[in-house]
């Protein structure tokens, strides 16, 4: 029993030395490896310090470098401006030593002056005397020329029967007559000289501002031609029995006139705004393919829209092409609806660039204001277009626009008075009278039919939208035609035949036209409703 028990514990000791044996062995080649390991990290410090010293070592030589460097050029800045210094100062006393001089010269100078002064001052004594000498007989010589004089006087008056004062009254008065009747003469032919200087110098000044004003002449008609690629779609513009065309012509206010004429459909009415909404939209109309009463309606919505954008771009491309500045945006949409106006067949917006430029040219000839001047031309018939009906001649409208916009009051008065209806208040209104008169007479610029022709119209058309249901009134047909839209809700069809008789017998009674005029009413029932 014991055996193995000894043997065991024999084992557990023998196993026990060659574990400590084991155990020193490593613990020993750990230590080596540690002793290496610091041994290494101390040459790798080393040389980092070494480096890092180095480095120092450069650095404190380059700062070195940069300060003396720095010294260097302040020193020879320094020195430079000692340098400067110094020169001015021997300029400084250069300049003190020539004033001292030139002082020295002025007092030399004022000594012998007042050596002169002495001298002359003792002449000047002795010729007072002499001159007191002299006045005293002159004195003495003139008592004896009155008291001969006085002799003589009284001799002539003795012997003429008449006074000094009489005789003197007598010849004033016949001086006098003689001036006046020379200088009434001198007068007239100084006025009729300058009128005819006057009058030569404004035809010279009124053909040289027209000669420098290039103008084109062209007349405003009632008509538009839309051109199409063939005939076909001319069917599809007219529609299912024709309501295409007339909601065309409903929605527009002008006629659509489709003819033999080949490939051509003619727009017509006096309104050139609406026959340029009614051909717009036709064209899109056309290029689209889609044709009918609802695409037709959102069509026309959409490019009256767009005629509005192109109004205020045309107005801001006038002013800027004629270098207005500091318009309000009303004005400006004034003068873009120019375009589309006319006055007696001219188109308005040519009218009043033309009238702005010559307005320019005259004031600049006469020394007047000619940016103020171009500015009033231009102004000078907007109040043909504003858009809501007043009982006021078109200068008169204009003034007070101007005015509601903050123009200069020079400019206004100008608008007022270019047709006499106000009192002109400076210079350059008889220039915009003169100028628009000037416009408007160049050959061919204008047909004087137009503008009553256009009167009549509207005329025609206001008459027709007082009665009661009427939404709106279109003259066309060069004023053949009056069609007329009612509401349908409000007016049947008994009563849009009364309005139509009531119209034309309004119409016989108040106007003057030639032939006859068709009264057309319309009245349309829609029901609409919406699939949601």
């Amino acid at each position: 029993m014991l055996t193995p028990i000894i043997a065991a514990v024999v084992s557990l000791i023998a196993g026990l030395f060659v574990g400590k044996a084991v155990f020193a062995k490593n613990t020993q080649k750990l230590e080596e490896e540690a002793i290496a390991k610091a041994s290494d990290i101390v040459k790798t410090a080393e040389l980092q310090a070494e480096t890092i010293k180095k480095d120092r070592v450069l650095e404190a030589k380059e700062k070195f470098l940069k300060l003396r460097s720095e010294f260097e050029d302040d020193s020879n800045r320094k020195k430079q401006i000692l340098i400067q210094n110094e020169q001015k100062l021997k300029e400084r006393e250069r300049q003190i030593q020539q004033s001292m001089d030139q002082a020295k010269q002025t007092m030399d100078q004022t000594k012998r002056l007042e050596a002169d002064l002495a001298s002359q001052k003792q002449s000047l004594t002795s010729k007072e005397d002499n001159l007191r000498k002299k006045t005293e007989e002159a004195e003495k010589k003139q008592l004896q020329a009155e008291e001969m004089l006085a002799s003589q006087v009284a001799q002539l008056e003795k012997i003429a029967g008449l006074s000094a004062a009489d005789a003197k009254q007598q010849l004033i008065d016949a001086l006098r007559g003689e001036a006046e009747t020379k200088a009434s003469s001198m007068i007239k032919n100084a006025i009729e000289e300058a009128k005819l200087t006057a009058t030569k110098e404004a035809k010279k000044v009124v053909i040289e501002t027209i000669q420098r004003t290039a103008a084109e002449n062209a007349i405003e008609n009632c008509v538009s031609v839309f051109n199409i690629e063939s005939d076909d779609v001319k069917g599809k513009i007219i529609g299912r029995e024709g309501r295409n065309i007339r909601a065309l012509e409903a929605a527009t206010g002008v006629e659509f006139i489709v003819d033999d004429t080949p490939e051509a459909i003619i727009i017509s009415g006096f309104d050139p705004v609406r026959r340029e909404i009614a051909r717009l939209s036709l064209h899109r109309l056309v290029q689209d393919g889609r044709i009918h009463p609802a695409r037709i309606e959102e069509v026309v919505a959409k490019t009256k829209k767009n005629i509005d954008d192109e109004i205020v771009e045309i107005g801001e491309r006038t002013v800027i092409d004629l270098g207005i500045h500091g318009l309000h945006p009303e004005l400006i949409k004034m003068i873009g609806r120019m375009r589309f106006r006319s006055s007696y067949g001219q188109n308005l917006l040519q009218h009043s660039r033309e009238v702005a430029k010559l307005c320019a040219t005259m004031a600049a000839e006469l020394g007047l204001n000619a940016k103020l001047a171009k500015r009033a031309g231009l102004l000078h018939d907007i109040g043909k277009v504003w858009h809501e009906e007043a009982e006021l001649p078109h200068a008169i409208l204009g003034m007070q626009l101007a005015e509601k916009y903050k123009e200069n009051a020079e400019v206004c008065n100008a608008i007022g008075a270019h047709h006499d209806e106000i009192e002109m208040t400076s210079m350059i209104s008889p220039i915009i009278q003169v100028c628009d008169a000037i416009s408007g007479s160049r050959p061919g610029a204008r047909r004087e039919m137009m503008e009553s022709y256009m009167r009549r119209l509207k005329e025609l058309e206001e008459l027709a939208v007082g009665f009661s249901g009427v939404q709106k009134c279109y003259a066309i047909q060069a004023g053949r035609e009056l069609r007329v839209l009612v509401d349908a809700e409000n007016v049947s069809d008994e009563k849009a035949s009364m309005i139509s008789y009531d119209i034309s017998q309004k119409i016989e009674k108040e106007m003057q036209y030639p032939g006859q005029i068709k009264v057309t009413v319309i009245r349309e029932m829609r029901a609409v409703n919406y699939a949601k």
